[in-house]
């Protein structure tokens, strides 16, 4: 059995947002979506700061699906378009989803965007990995932890891309692997752990 997992250093993370714009590359997101964000903790602003000059400190939170264990999403998805594979990912089938967003109002991390209207990219083609399912009007997506990029031995792009390497990908079941070794060995954190969805992503500092 597989279960891919990332584990995030916070400390590493200087706020950069290459993981976004990676993310939004190597998937094909339309302009207006992102699905993964850093957020900026303490502050509504992006890369806003908390407290008072010249005490100011700022500190950032990537965000993005959990591929949770136990995911909400998937218990209220009525035809079933949303589902775990084989390498413990949470993914969306595209044809099966009919745009009633139960998945959204499900998930505790705000972690999925909706295609209210023809998906509009800038420029006007679609980029990215030509392997990436094009998703039309009417659907819901979210980070696939760029499956096709896992299906082929390869790190997800937020991965690959992050300068600071704040960022380490793997098997959580296999107790050699890396992300393995550092979810053991650091005092890490999942997001809202009292929901029970027992997220496959892992925080630490």
């Amino acid at each position: 059995m597989t279960k891919l997992g990332i584990a995030i250093n916070l400390h590493r993370c200087i706020g950069c947002h290459t993981c976004a714009i990676g993310c939004k590359m190597q998937n094909n997101v339309p302009q207006g979506m992102m699905w993964n964000r850093v957020l900026t903790d303490g502050s509504e602003l992006l890369d806003g700061s908390t407290g008072e000059y010249p005490n100011l400190t700022m500190s950032y939170l990537p965000v993005a699906c959990q591929h949770c264990e136990n995911p909400a999403c998937l218990r209220v998805c009525p035809t079933g378009a949303t589902y775990k594979d084989d390498k413990g990912r949470v993914e969306i089938d595209y044809d099966k989803c009919i745009g009633c967003r139960m998945c959204m109002a499900a998930c505790p991390y705000n972690a999925r965007v909706f295609n209210w209207n023809e998906p509009v990219r800038d420029p006007d083609f679609n980029y990215g990995d030509a392997a990436v399912p094009v998703r039309g009007k009417g659907v819901a997506e979210k980070c696939t932890m760029c499956k096709e990029r896992t299906d082929r031995d390869e790190e997800p792009m937020c991965v690959a891309g992050c300068p600071a390497r704040a960022r380490v990908f793997g098997d959580l079941d296999d107790p050699n692997s890396e992300v393995s070794c550092v979810v053991r060995d650091n005092d890490t954190c999942v997001l809202l752990e009292d929901s029970g969805t027992k997220p496959q992503v892992h925080y630490f500092n």
